[in-house]
């Protein structure tokens, strides 16, 4: 509820006379010394006069029933009204009060009540437009009255005669009840039922709809009222259940300033009237507003039309609302022939907020409206060389222009934010690194601590009072009602003056450091969202980068280079996997390794290279952390944690996290309006990319299978390299390195910056294989294609970006190639498979006799080796060894994956599919069931490769398709090698033998990427 000011409630109790009160009222005053006495008209049979009324004072007080207070209380008591209206009814009669003085004699008492009553507001007969042009009339006079409004305005940036009165801006203070008839009487029935009609009283309490709210009336050229806008003057102050923008009941009707869109054929539209607004008193009269992102109306469409408007300047707020809105907005435009373009603001800014932040505000729109981005078709487009608005801007706009220079929006921002000093109040302040000081003479007001306040809801400061010698300090939290009554009542007690002095400066210095919060919570945000800016030379050399020919050997170096030797497969998946962050579906690491290997060193060089921006680091989180973050505050960004011991007790909402894309809990909270306990629901957004370290040697299972686990080299080898880098740090040319070392992490995340989140197409998934014999393998293929598009998308400037016209949406994707597969199929073997080592000897023995007896069992058969079966029976008889030793070296062999158990014909007996085919026999990782990346080159017009070939005495033909298994065996993978090495020594198989026959082109440029296919 709006409140009178301070200084009129005090002349009010002053002036207007309690004696004149009573005696209006019909009462006998009878001396009582140097007071009154009245009959109190406040409790029963009060047969002696024992209200006694003190002039001097204006005050009254009834020892019998204990009435007392000021001339506002007798009417509230006596009249049976809200303080507000009491206030109303004495504050009319104003001028007509004038005290009594004590020398005066008593009064002859009244016949009757003189009292005046407010007048009304509306006419009994008013119909209902016009009962609702008399409201807007009272609102608009209550604004011209009204400090509060008029300082809302104000600070918008929109106290402006002429706007005022042009548009009847209104404000409603909830006294328009108090200027109608009793409620009780039939007019005054009528005319409450009429305005609830209308929508301006509510239907069920019947208070006014608009109250505390800015009010915009829309008109039509003739000055019927169409629909009224109301905004909340108290804004984020308000409950949280509390709108601050209303409407009348019903759909929205009429355009507001209509005639302009007439008499222009450029257009600019907002998405408030606030904005709308701020154009019109800033000179860019053309313009007008939607109600809201939803609200552009086929009426304002219609009257664009028949207006023959050619340009739309889109002016919506830039967050993401905005942005979708515009743009659903500029097909709509281009359909019906205009174009449309999109004023950018700084991110998350509106018109009125940049308008006040970056002056002069009139040159500053006209550049943020010189600069308007087209959008629409590429019929309409506009040529290269004027692919904005500003050669073809109106005439309106140029004028409204002021002469002198001004600064592009984005580094005006940047200044804004800088500066907690711009654009704040009349009220002057000195504002230094660690306190503000404040003069409201002849009083000082220092205060401290405003820096740590990042949010709205306290306001926590060390405040200094001081007058000539004499001062009071203390802390407390400005918005607490009680702490600043306390202050106020022992700094006027140490100062010496009266309390409702230093009300009123406390009130004025609570208004300034809220708007200097303010300030300050958006600059911090907007420097934490801020994108560090690229010079020319950065960026070209940051597209140089990631146009190199050979970028995964150039990543390769640059690790190197900053210290980090070795590793080359962890460096690589742990790059790509941060990379990853940008796609639905980002890969997860955990880097695995004893005390001292070096985890943590790789972990830091791999985030080193990533943007600031997009990192979150901690220590530790506990067990709900996760869920209290910002809800987008982990979108597309990298959440690293030191070790995953310290993350143990959120373990299970990261696992979500990764797997669901978001996270949720369900929390017990107090309800802001009625204080009464509530669930309340808190949500993080994903995606989001997990980076972690461990010295655990069994990691959790459900953990393992969300992440690709990076095993540390501890061999010596490795530690020897290690202490020769430390030992180069300390050279000249260490020195050298460092230095260079910035400017290449530098690099790094500026090219990082410039990766774009695009769709990855492949088009040689279908034809993918991967073992499918474990549930587990579900989430490993999931990582194996996930490497496969962050490859793609690392390598997005070296690839056409195609585009698809789908139910009106266009698509971007880029498409994956063989070395795209032929690198992920590397990397895959390296941290998602295995070595022969965990093999004991004798098992690693009959493993390699098994495999050269099937690959000659499948040349003399004719069959490929996933068709091929044999039991212990036939494994004994070709080994020679006993059931005992076969059985055990079996099943050995089963658990780790290398052949496949499957029911025999009778149900019973068990029959094996030997998996392995000779990976790995050279030492490395390898990942069995991946295909071949050869295969993918030959389609259905080229031959095959030579291992697919029939022999020569066989009389069947082979399909010249990539391998497929029989029907019989259908769904299994085709277990051909994708990382067969030419190197190693020739295996007896001829399959074997001529997996490395063919070398071929993605072969080659895999290797000239330093990689082994």
């Amino acid at each position: 509820m709006a409140r009178l000011p301070d200084e009129t409630v005090t002349r009010i109790k002053r002036e207007v006379s309690l004696v004149r009160l009573a005696e209006a009222r019909g009462f006998e005053l009878k001396p009582h010394g140097q007071h009154y006495a009245i009959h109190c008209p406040f409790h029963d049979d009060d047969k002696t006069p024992s209200l006694i009324i003190t002039p001097d004072k204006n005050l009254f007080h009834c020892p019998a029933c204990g009435a007392k207070g000021s001339p506002i209380d007798w009417v509230m008591k006596l009249e049976g009204v809200s303080m507000r209206h009491a206030l109303e009814l004495l504050a009319n009669d104003l001028p007509h009060c004038a005290s009594v003085a004590e020398s005066s004699p008593p009064p002859k008492v009244a016949k009757r009540s003189n009292q005046q009553k407010l007048p009304s507001v509306l006419s009994g007969s008013a119909d209902h437009q016009t009962a609702l042009r008399q409201v807007i009339d009272y609102y608009h006079e209550t604004l011209k009255a009204s400090p509060e409004a008029l300082a809302y305005l104000e600070k918008r940036g929109l106290k402006s005669a002429e706007l005022i009165d042009t548009f009847k801006l209104g404000y409603a203070n909830r006294t328009l009840a108090y200027r109608l008839p009793p409620s009780k009487r039939q007019e005054g029935a009528e005319i409450r039922g009429r305005l609830k009609a209308i929508g301006l009283l509510r239907e069920s309490s019947g208070h006014e709809h608009f109250n505390g709210c800015l009010v915009a009336p829309v008109m039509d050229e003739n000055g019927l009222i169409t629909e009224v806008y109301g905004r909340k003057l108290l804004g984020k102050r308000l409950r949280k259940d509390c709108a601050q923008h209303l409407y009348l009941p019903g759909p929205h009707e009429g355009v507001w300033n209509s005639q302009a869109v007439k008499q222009s054929q450029e257009i600019i539209l907002c998405e408030s009237l606030i904005d709308a607004m701020t154009f019109w008193v800033n000179g860019f009269r053309h313009v007008t507003t939607s109600y809201g992102t939803a609200g552009f109306t086929d009426e304002l469409l219609a009257l664009l039309v028949e207006s023959g408007v050619e340009k739309v300047l889109i002016a919506y707020d830039r967050d993401q609302a905005g942005n979708l809105a515009a743009d659903k907005l500029a097909k709509k435009l281009n359909d019906h022939g205009m174009d449309a373009y999109r004023v950018l603001f700084p991110k998350g800014m509106d018109a009125n907020e940049y308008a006040l932040q970056v002056k002069p505000a009139p040159k500053s729109l006209g550049l943020a409206l010189r600069k308007a981005e087209w959008m629409g078709n590429a019929k309409n487009k506009p040529q290269p060389n004027a692919p904005c608005v500003e050669d073809s801007i109106s005439d309106e706009t140029i004028k409204a222009e002021k002469e002198g220079e001004t600064l592009p929006p984005l580094v005006a921002k940047a200044l804004a934010a800088e500066s907690p000093v711009q654009n704040t109040t009349a009220l002057d302040a000195e504002i230094a690194d660690h306190e503000i000081n404040i003069n409201l003479a002849p009083r000082h007001y220092r205060i401290r601590g405003l820096s740590k306040n990042l949010s709205y809801e306290q306001l926590k400061i060390n405040l200094l009072t001081q007058q000539g010698e004499v001062y009071h300090v203390d802390t407390f939290d400005l918005y607490s009602a009680k702490a600043r009554a306390v202050y106020i009542k022992q700094a006027a007690v140490e100062l010496g003056i009266p309390a409702g002095e230093i009300k009123a400066d406390l009130g004025k210095v609570l208004l300034k450091l809220e708007e200097l919060q303010d300030q300050q919570i958006k600059g911090t945000l907007a420097k934490q969202e801020k994108q560090p800016a690229m010079s020319e030379a950065e960026l070209k050399e940051a597209l140089a980068l990631l146009k190199a020919p050979a970028l995964l050997d150039r990543l390769l170096q640059d690790f190197t280079r900053c210290g980090v030797v070795g590793e080359e497969t962890n460096k690589l998946a742990g790059y790509l996997a941060a990379v990853s962050r940008k796609l639905e579906k980002p890969l997860a690491v955990m880097v695995q390794s004893s005390s001292a290997a070096g985890k943590s060193s790789l972990m830091e060089a791999v985030l080193a290279f990533m943007p600031e921006e997009e990192r979150i680091q901690y220590s530790a989180m506990t067990g709900q952390a996760l869920f209290y973050l910002g809800e987008q505050d982990l979108k597309n960004k990298i959440l690293a944690i030191a070790e995953e011991e310290g993350a143990e007790q959120t373990s299970y909402a990261l696992k979500l996290l990764q797997s669901e894309g978001e996270v949720s809990i369900a929390s017990t909270g107090k309800n802001a309006v009625t204080g009464n306990l509530e669930t309340q629901e808190y949500r993080v957004e994903g995606p989001v990319m997990l980076f972690s370290t461990t010295t655990a040697i069994d990691i959790d299972e459900e953990l393992m299978n969300r992440c690709l686990v990076l095993s540390v080299d501890e061999s010596r080898a490795q530690t020897q390299a290690i202490h020769a880098v430390q030992r180069k740090r300390r050279t000249l040319e260490g020195l050298k390195a460092s230095k260079a070392k910035k400017q290449l992490i530098r690099l790094h995340q500026n090219a990082q910056r410039l990766l774009r989140p695009l769709a990855v197409m492949n088009p040689y998934a279908d034809r993918l294989t991967f073992l499918d014999d474990k549930t587990r393998t579900r989430r490993d293929h999931e990582k194996y294609l996930g490497l496969i598009d962050v490859i793609a998308l690392l390598h997005q400037y070296q690839r056409e970006v195609k585009r698809e016209t789908w139910e009106g949406e266009t698509l971007e994707y880029i498409e994956v190639t063989l070395d795209d597969i032929a690198t992920a199929n590397r990397l895959a073997h390296e941290v998602l498979g295995r070595s022969l080592d965990e093999l004991p000897p004798q098992t690693r023995r009959l493993l390699q006799l098994m495999t050269d007896w099937v690959a000659e069992q499948c040349q003399q058969e004719n069959l490929k080796q996933c068709d091929h079966r044999f039991s212990r029976k036939d494994v004994r008889a070709m080994s020679g060894w006993s059931d005992f030793q076969v059985k055990k070296h079996l099943r050995r062999l089963e658990e780790l994956e290398y052949v496949l158990v499957h029911s025999g014909s009778r149900g019973k007996s068990i029959v094996y599919e030997l998996l392995y085919q000779g990976e790995g026999e050279a030492g490395e990782s390898f990942l069995m069931g991946l295909l071949d990346v050869r295969k993918l080159q030959y389609d259905d017009k080229k031959e095959p490769l030579e291992d697919e070939k029939k022999p020569s005495s066989s009389p069947q033909s082979v399909p010249k398709k990539p391998s497929k298994c029989s029907s019989k065996n259908a769904g299994k993978p085709i277990n051909i090698s994708a990382n067969g090495n030419p190197d190693k020594k020739p295996a007896k198989s001829t399959s074997r033998k001529n997996n490395n026959a063919s070398h071929h082109t993605p072969v080659l440029a895999a290797r000239s990427h330093g990689l082994e296919i």
